[in-house]
């Protein structure tokens, strides 16, 4: 009895329910990414109060998880917090509107990845976090990644193939992103 093999599935699937799955599941992790932005308010993010984006980057001061990341926000990120504030904010936000709208998805889910793993690592042994949290932010961007889930319901499933056909530089490295 010869093994059957089975043809290379793209998207996390061929059913529409399994690309419905695919596409709540990015959208949600986006609304996730956008609504934590609001908390995050310029210009001092929370500095000369230690609230908000500071504090929780203190912790990883306070609560240390990790020494050598420890040693690189004390001597380095707060020292200079409003421009880390900055790029957290603009970081954070583009996760949230890339995968909202799902193009270049996997670039975008890797950002997430390193990002949940930055906070992972400020806020891990803080009072009051339960730890699942953060690993479950961790596994739902590298799920995003694995499903390539821009393709489902999104930009990058409907300019794909374009960029796929195209000769331009550009339009290749778009579609190893998406």
């Amino acid at each position: 009895m010869a093994a059957a093999t089975a043809a290379p599935v793209e998207a996390g699937g061929d059913s529409r329910l399994a690309r419905s799955g695919i596409f709540v599941v990015r959208v949600g992790v986006a609304l996730l990414w956008i609504q934590n932005v609001a908390w995050k308010v310029p210009p001092d993010f929370g500095e000369r109060e230690n609230t908000g984006l500071y504090l929780f980057t203190r912790f990883a001061v306070d609560h240390p998880v990790f020494p050598p990341f420890t040693w690189f926000i004390e001597h380095t990120v707060l020292p200079a917090f409003p421009l880390f504030g900055w790029m957290t904010l603009l970081i954070e936000a583009g996760l949230g509107a890339f995968l909202l709208i799902g193009l270049a998805t996997r670039f975008w889910a890797v950002v997430g990845v390193i990002q949940s793993l930055a906070i992972t690592m400020s806020v891990l042994n803080a009072p009051n976090e339960w730890h699942w949290s953060y690993y479950l932010m961790i596994l739902v961007h590298i799920a995003i990644f694995a499903t390539a889930a821009g393709r489902c319901y999104g930009v990058d499933g409907v300019l794909r193939p374009r960029w796929e056909q195209s000769t331009r530089r550009f339009d290749k490295l778009l579609a190893r992103l998406s």
